[in-house]
């Protein structure tokens, strides 16, 4: 069902001719019935008015002037064997038997309908015809026409109850209206005056889930604020520690190594905890604007750059102004992920190579490397939460914990973009590519 107001316009038009149909047929039938009993007494009447009229015991030479060819009489004497007189389409012998009543006949290509009247005070007979096609017609046209105001009334009929369901659904179209144009951080009560009884429900309990989903947001913000705080600070505390440490002991104690890479993990993972958070497609309070994809690229590059010069990596950017709507951190987040995974599994003195094109409706966001690659079966689970390729000790010896995609895919799903993996134009390598929807420009 995808109207309900087609829905209850079509049962109820349906329903209402139904009802038409069957109480138009009745009527129809009752109708004839009763026009026939009419025309019946009226060939009756007629013929005790003809005997009235002509009281003549003799034949008569003059044939009575014919008023219409749909019908006749005669008036036969005594025992029907002499005819007195007749109209002119009559014919000059007994049609049928000289029986009083009405009877059908068959004259001159037609089916007649005859009244025989017995005359007994002057001992005759009349007989009067008249044709059965054309009572039926008669008949049909007056009630046709009788019914026809009924049948017609059904268009207007199906446009009252359009208009009529039309204004009983509007609070339902006001509520989806409402709904439809909230804000993405919008999660503040529907408002609506003269709630219907029928709608009361649906309306309390969708502000109830607002409710709840606002206090959901809000208890989840206070976590990522408590966190960063929480967690930030010890690890801070410990690298200071080891700072300390390495001052005290030296660069070669294998221990303190081990101690710092453990850290160094630990940090990282809070950071993708947290960025994982912010970035999530369920995050209702998700700011766009437009922003210079290739400019943004530029500055995280710039940003980063010491980590690609640390290992002599040589990385080229090629690309134009191209604007799209997004999140600012989101997307700085994307580029700085991908960027971070091809540095990291790009060997000393790789290739890096990031570019930025567009078509009509589309904006394409590569970036390559000239690691070892993923396998092509691997491709789907390297998207899901903490998983890393070999286990978490990876054979690379990188500290990573299994989230730097999953985060990528996330925010990707936030701007309603595709994500796909594919082989470098490096004779190994990496290639990622992503693709923004880009609005028409009208």
């Amino acid at each position: 069902m995808k109207s309900i107001r087609i829905y209850l316009l079509l049962a109820l038009i349906a329903t209402i001719t139904l009802v038409n149909f069957v109480s138009l047929l009745h009527g129809y039938q009752a109708s004839m019935e009763k026009a026939q009993s009419l025309f019946d007494a009226r060939l009756e009447s007629t013929a005790r008015l003809i005997a009235s009229a002509n009281s003549a015991q003799v034949a008569d030479q003059n044939i009575a002037e014919q008023q219409t060819p749909n019908t006749y009489f005669q008036i036969w004497g005594s025992g029907g064997q002499q005819l007195l007189t007749r109209s002119r389409n009559a014919p000059d012998e007994i049609v049928g038997q000289l029986d009083e009543g009405f009877h059908e006949v068959n004259h001159a290509s037609y089916r007649w309908r005859n009244y025989v009247y017995q005359d007994r005070h002057l001992n005759r007979w009349v007989v009067v015809a008249e044709r059965i096609d054309i009572r039926y017609s008669l008949a049909e046209e007056v009630v046709l026409e009788s019914l026809l105001p009924i049948v017609m009334a059904i268009p207007l009929s199906a446009l009252i109850i359009w208009l009529a369901v039309g204004v009983g659904l509007k609070p339902l179209s006001v509520l989806a209206q409402q709904i439809r144009h909230k804000k993405v951080d919008d999660l503040s009560p529907i408002k609506m005056q003269r709630v219907p009884k029928e709608l009361t429900t649906v309306v309390n309990n969708t502000n109830a889930l607002l409710v709840r989903l606002h206090d959901a947001f809000s208890r989840e913000q206070r976590f990522s604020a408590d966190a960063a705080h929480e967690l930030r600070t010890p690890i801070s505390v410990l690298k200071v520690h080891l700072h300390n440490l390495k001052q005290r002991f030296g660069d070669t104690d294998e221990d303190i190594a081990l101690l710092k890479a453990g850290v160094e993990r630990m940090g990282h993972l809070i950071e993708q905890i947290l960025a994982l958070y912010r970035t999530s497609p369920d995050q209702a309070a998700v700011k766009f604007e437009d922003i210079d994809l290739t400019k943004l690229v530029q500055s995280v590059v710039a940003r980063d750059f010491e980590q690609f010069e640390r290992k002599q990596q040589r990385i080229e950017l090629d690309g134009e102004k191209i604007l799209i709507k997004g999140n600012q951190f989101a997307l700085e987040t994307l580029v700085q992920n991908l960027l971070s995974n091809a540095s990291k599994y790009t060997p000393e003195h790789g290739d890096i190579y990031v570019s930025i094109s567009s078509k009509p409706g589309e904006a394409l966001l590569q970036i390559e490397d000239s690691g070892p690659g993923i396998p092509t079966d691997m491709h789907e689970r390297v998207f899901e939460r903490f998983y890393r390729i070999h286990g978490d000790q990876h054979a690379s010896d990188i500290i990573g914990c299994g989230l730097g995609l999953t985060i990528v895919k996330d925010i990707a799903a936030m701007h309603q973009a595709a994500i796909e993996l594919g082989t470098s134009r490096f004779k190994q390598g990496l290639r990622v590519s992503v693709r923004f929807r880009l609005e028409e420009k009208k």
